[in-house]
């Protein structure tokens, strides 16, 4: 029987209403930054310069020291913030598994950006725990975003289901922390890990509450 039931945020409870490249183009037009980014840049910058606070350091490596960096942050986060829904239904669900279980939030990204996110999105209290990685310095897939995110909770990793779509940073990182994977699946997505314990369309995440009561049946049956 699980205890916890844990969460991704991007691309598994909210979505954007455009995607991602585009809204980068967006903030470099409005921050009049002519600075030629991409998706791919980005990623790559992210990877190797993420803030604990802000995307800051990433467009401090990407543009030249003429360009202000600042004012693309911010361009940025607001531009994605206003771009940021909830996918159907997500709310009540949460409320749902709240009934039953301790609910967890685990993501990846800086501590302000993300908890910005929350706050557009009007779950600031819609979680017992919130853990943003940035703000540990512990991005998925390491361990220790798992583990923080479990202590707040209260519960061992083992008694935890964690959901999210990534299959190398949400499934493959909880199974590794000892969590019990279960993968978002949506169309173009990514493929399902062989470590996901099971999958939930995005599109029918409401089906998640009965989802987790069988496979935590299933697990005490093991």
């Amino acid at each position: 029987m699980f205890q916890a039931v844990a969460f991704d945020l991007d691309d598994t409870l909210a979505v954007t209403s455009r995607d991602r490249a585009t809204l980068l183009e967006d903030a470099t037009a409005s921050a009049d930054v002519d600075a030629g980014l991409d998706r791919d840049a980005y990623l790559e910058a992210h990877r190797e310069h993420s803030g604990s606070e802000s995307r800051r350091p990433v467009f401090e490596a990407l543009l030249d020291e003429r360009a202000d960096a600042g004012a693309l942050t911010r361009a940025y986060r607001e531009a994605v913030g206003e771009a940021m829904e909830p996918v159907e239904g997500a709310a009540d669900v949460l409320a749902t598994l709240r009934e039953r279980y301790r609910v967890g939030l685990l993501t990846d990204g800086p501590e302000r950006t993300q908890r910005d996110k929350l706050g557009r999105l009007g779950w600031g209290d819609a979680f017992d725990a919130v853990v943003v990685t940035g703000g540990i310095d512990a991005p998925k897939p390491e361990p220790g975003g798992f583990v923080a995110l479990a202590d707040a909770l209260g519960v061992s990793a083992s008694t935890v289901a964690y959901v999210g779509d990534d299959p190398d940073r949400d499934v493959a990182g909880a199974a590794t922390a000892g969590m019990t994977p279960v993968q978002v699946v949506y169309d173009g997505g990514p493929a399902v890990h062989p470590l996901a314990a099971a999958t939930v369309e995005r599109s029918a995440l409401r089906s998640l509450p009965g989802l987790l009561e069988r496979l935590g049946d299933g697990a005490d049956d093991a």
